[in-house]
Formats: C-alpha cells, sequence, structure tokens
C-alpha cells in the first residue's frame, strides 16, 4: 500500500485564545499546517509552533488564507487574482521567516478555509496561487483537494511547474464529486470517532468510503487530514496514527 501522511492544520491560537492541542498532537502526524496571521497566529504562537514542528520533526507547510480574522477565514473575499497572489506571498514570507531561525525551511503549501475551497472553483485564483508558490521557491509543491477527478489542476500545475499534493478528509462529509460538503450544511463534518477512523482507513487504503448520499467515493491521496479544531482531534489522531502504521 501507498505510504499517507497525517497532516494537521496547527498554530491557530491568538494571544490568550487557545485553539487545538498543538503540544500533544505534533509528535503524531507527519505534516503541520500552521496559519500565517491572517486567519490565526499571532507572531509569538507561529514562532513557538514552528519549533514545535522542528523538535519532532515535521514537515512544516504554510496555510495562507483571505484577511479574515474575525470569521477564522471561512468566509469568501472577492479578491482579484493579482491581490491573492501578494496576500499569499505575503504570509509564506512571514511564517518562513520563523522557519529559518529554527533552522528550516517551508515544504508546501496548503491553503486555509475558503480560500482552500475556492481553488476548486476559479481557474484564475488556482493560478494566482501557484504562481506564489513558483515566485516564491521553484518546487515548492501545492496541497490541494483530491477530488474524483484532478486532471484540471494537474493541466494548471503543469503549465506553472509547481508540484501538487492531494489532500483528503478524514472529518469531513464530501459530495459525489470528491467536493466537501459546506460547512453551512448539516452533517459536513463528522463528530463521531469511529466514522472518521472508518472514513480515514479507506482513504489510505484506496477503498471506497460513502459520500453524503451513501453513495461510493473512491480518492487517491497523498495526505490526510484530520482538523485540529474537531474536538476528538487527539483521540482520533492517536487511533489513526497507530492503524496508519499498522498499515505500512
Amino acid at each position: 500500500m501507498k505510504t499517507i501522511l497525517l497532516n494537521c492544520d496547527m498554530g491557530e491560537s491568538f494571544g490568550v485564545w487557545s485553539m487545538g492541542d498543538d503540544a500533544l498532537a505534533m509528535p503524531l502526524i507527519d505534516q503541520a499546517n500552521l496559519a500565517c496571521g491572517f486567519h490565526a497566529a499571532d507572531p509569538l504562537t507561529m514562532r513557538r509552533t514552528v519549533e514545535l514542528a522542528v523538535q519532532h520533526g515535521v514537515s512544516i507547510g504554510a496555510h495562507p488564507a483571505y484577511p479574515d480574522m474575525v470569521g477564522f477565514g471561512r468566509r469568501h473575499m472577492a479578491c482579484s487574482p493579482e491581490e491573492v497572489t501578494a496576500l499569499v506571498l505575503y504570509q509564506l514570507g512571514a511564517l518562513d521567516a520563523f522557519c529559518r531561525a529554527a533552522g528550516t525551511q517551508l515544504a508546501y503549501v496548503k491553503p486555509h478555509g475558503a480560500l482552500y475551497n475556492d481553488l476548486v472553483r476559479d481557474d484564475a485564483l488556482l493560478a494566482a496561487v501557484l504562481e506564489a508558490c513558483s515566485l516564491y521557491r521553484k518546487g515548492l509543491p501545492l496541497m490541494v483537494l483530491a477530488l474524483a477527478d484532478n486532471s484540471r489542476e494537474l493541466q494548471l500545475a503543469d503549465e506553472a511547474d509547481v508540484p501538487l499534493m492531494f489532500e483528503a478528509f478524514a472529518d469531513r462529509a464530501y459530495q459525489s464529486d470528491g467536493q466537501l460538503v459546506p460547512r453551512r450544511l448539516s452533517g459536513a463534518v463528522h463528530h463521531k470517532p469511529e466514522l472518521i477512523l472508518s472514513q480515514a482507513l479507506a482513504i489510505a487504503q484506496g477503498e471506497p468510503f460513502a459520500d453524503i448520499d451513501g453513495k461510493p467515493l473512491r480518492l487517491r491521496a497523498d495526505s490526510l487530514c484530520v482538523h485540529g479544531d474537531n474536538a476528538d482531534a487527539l483521540a482520533v489522531l492517536r487511533r489513526l496514527r497507530a492503524r496508519l502504521d499498522s498499515l505500512q
């Protein structure tokens, strides 16, 4: 079986507001998607989370978002492609400063929230983020949503000369084409640990799992995400890490 990586959105605390338990989750994952200050995180949080990832040998990805702290980056913003390239570059530079200070560098880019979702539907915005990756460092990979058909993403990435990583979600419900069910809809986020675990293992093994309508969906992914702000994230991560290690 192909080895699948385990990633988590992290570093999303802000000042006295604490989000997730990064210290306990970090040893369980392979990749940490770290907030860059636009939807969450402050400079001290960014520095501490980078250092925590380095301590545990975890690959660091930038998690750039629309400038929407109040909405946690989950609201669409009418930014032009030129603005998107600039705001992604800005956030990559901010996080990479802390990476360099800790003796490492960014390993990939995974957009957050509404920006991540907009890339599935908007060629110009996807091209804008690909441009930011290419301009920042040649060969810097972009992590995108694994769909039933990713030919569009592969074509645009090939034109930009940017490698892609495909991601699936253990704790999100899917539509038939592989797009995520919008969070505003009932059942969009899985909360039952057994359901999260079974969906994650199916994806890891290349097996079908049920979409929101109960129909089989199969995805090919390089990395699996469990959201750090899910109340059951830590318990699920422990069990999932153990199961993935036993399979590979």
